[in-house]
C-alpha cells in the first residue's frame, strides 16, 4: 500500500504565491513520474505539472512560467511552487505517484483558494 499526502494549500491574494508538498510512503512501486492534478468544482480532474526521472518538469500551459514542479527521488517527495497565482487557479490540487505498472496512487487533496 502506499500513502500519499499533501500540504501547503491555503487561501492567497491574486498575484501571491503558495507551495505546495507531497509525500509518498509505504511499500513504494517502480515510479515512472510523480504528478500534480487539479480540480475545480463543476471542472473534471486535469494535470498540471509532471515530473519524471530526468526531473525535467512537464507543465499544463496555463502554468507555463509560473509554476514549477520538483522532486527528491531519494525521498519519494514533489513540491509545486506556485508564482502570480490568478482566480482561476482556484482549485484542489491533487498529488499522484504513478508508477510501473498499474494505476496512480492518489493524495487526499489540498484546497488553494486565489481571492481576486
Amino acid at each position: 500500500q502506499v500513502q500519499v499526502v499533501e500540504s501547503g494549500g491555503g487561501e492567497v491574494q491574486a498575484g501571491g504565491s503558495l507551495r505546495l508538498s507531497c509525500s509518498a510512503s509505504g511499500n513504494m512501486p517502480v515510479i515512472k513520474f510523480m504528478a500534480w492534478h487539479r480540480q475545480a468544482p463543476g471542472k473534471q480532474r486535469e494535470v498540471v505539472a509532471t515530473i519524471g526521472a530526468s526531473g525535467i518538469g512537464q507543465y499544463a500551459d496555463f502554468v507555463k512560467g509560473r509554476f514549477t514542479i520538483s522532486a527528491d527521488d531519494a525521498k519519494n517527495t514533489v513540491s509545486l511552487q506556485m508564482n502570480s497565482l490568478e482566480p482561476e487557479d482556484t482549485a484542489v490540487y491533487y498529488c499522484a505517484v504513478h508508477p510501473i505498472p498499474g494505476s496512480p496512487y492518489w493524495g487526499q487533496g489540498t484546497q488553494v483558494t486565489v481571492s481576486s
